[in-house]
């Protein structure tokens, strides 16, 4: 069951999701050919750290992880999904398209974002890719109110991939978070409207559509962690942490 956060806490939240916002903007910025997906953690780590806030991903081990996330941020390049272990040997290139994920707690508080971009120029069909998977998010955001339900958000996240006939990870969705990196409740990138947990006043979501080019089968790399396309193909990744209230969502890691 979703833990309704405090007044206080959402206050904290706040504060966390309005420095995650400000970090993910300056690594964005860093994000150019010839950077390594290692730079690029290390560049997080500092900002996290210069704010005298903590890295939630590091050393976390989620459910079913067999050991512990080594880094502060994920990059997940091209046909990689999510969860992408950052390495001094992976080198971004012009054309790559690049999601990156971070979390951040201020004060005992985790907020979860994450946003992809890409590197230079793509073909049509990616850059669309990236801009409906964007607009997913928004869409979910916007369905997000008091008595309505978690299937609410997942339905209208899916019908924007449905309408473009991308494939849609079904094994990951959004989930709650605020005192820990996941909390309860999972919230599907796919779903019926009127369906699922009932959606209240202090819930913490983070919401997060990751979508595909190809089709819906996703494989783990090696590393237990990197989540690719099987086929290969592209995939794009956004995520915002979002607070319910009475007067509808609101985002808490907008920049």
């Amino acid at each position: 069951m979703a833990k309704i956060k405090t007044a206080k806490e959402i206050e904290l939240l706040r504060e966390s999701g309005k420095r995650l916002a400000r970090v993910l903007q300056i690594l964005k910025s860093a994000i150019k050919p010839g950077v390594s997906t290692k730079d690029l953690d290390t560049l997080a780590l500092k900002l996290i750290r210069q704010g005298g806030d903590l890295p939630p991903f590091l050393n976390y081990t989620p459910p079913g992880a067999k050991t512990a996330f080594p880094a502060s941020l994920c990059v997940s390049i091209n046909d990689e999904i999510v969860h992408g272990i950052p390495s001094g040997s992976c080198i971004v290139s012009d054309g790559d398209v690049v999601s990156i994920d971070l979390g951040l707690t201020h004060q005992g508080m985790i907020t979860d974002a994450a946003l992809t971009i890409i590197v230079g120029k793509a073909p049509p069909e990616v850059t669309q890719l990236v801009k409906e998977t964007a607009r997913a998010l928004d869409e979910g955001i916007n369905a997000a109110h008091v008595g309505g339900h978690i299937g609410d958000i997942s339905s209208a996240i899916e019908r924007v991939a449905l309408a473009k006939g991308y494939g849609i990870v079904r094994e990951l969705g959004g989930h709650g978070v605020g005192h820990k990196v996941h909390e309860d409740p999972y919230v599907p990138n796919y779903g019926k409207y009127g369906v699922g947990p009932i959606l209240k006043p202090g819930m913490v979501l983070a919401l997060e559509p990751m979508f595909m080019l190809g089709g819906d089968a996703i494989r783990l790399m090696p590393d237990g962690y990197t989540i690719v396309t099987k086929d290969g193909s592209i995939a794009a990744h956004f995520e915002h942490t979002i607070v319910i209230t009475d007067l509808g969502p609101e985002i808490l890691t907008k920049p």
